[in-house]
This record gives structure tokens, C-alpha cells and sequence, in this order.
């Protein structure tokens, strides 16, 4: 599975496929702590990254497909 993150700035970062390892290595850091949200039904879910001062939104990628 691929990811994409998306910072606060709006700037993309492609291609990842462990975030948390490859963000690291791109930024030049070696720490990156997790963002979580809250949830309307009352749970919380791991979103993100915080690595050095950016905040990081992770998603998935997936290929388009269409049927025919």
C-alpha cells in the first residue's frame, strides 16, 4: 500500500511507503511523534505525523480502476 502526506503549508509528499521512515529521511529528522483526532462517535484514530515543525496528514493511494 501506498501513502501520500499532505503538510499544513499544503506541500505533498509522494511515493511513501512507510511514512513514518521515509518522511524522516527526506526531512533529515530521525524523531516524529503521531497526530490523532477525535472522532464523532468518541474514538480516537492515528491521522499523522508531527515531524519537525510541520504537521503531517497521512493518506492512502490507490489505483483508478473502471470497469468497461
Amino acid at each position: 500500500m501506498k501513502f501520500m502526506a499532505i503538510d499544513q503549508y499544503g506541500t505533498t509528499y509522494h511515493n511513501l511507503i512507510s511514512p513514518r521512515k521515509d518522511l524522516c529521511k527526506r526531512m533529515g529528522r530521525q524523531h516524529a511523534d503521531k497526530i490523532y483526532q477525535d472522532k464523532k462517535d468518541g474514538s480516537v484514530v492515528h491521522v499523522g505525523y508531527i515531524i519537525g515543525r510541520l504537521w503531517l496528514t497521512l493518506y492512502t493511494v490507490e489505483p483508478f480502476e473502471k470497469i468497461v
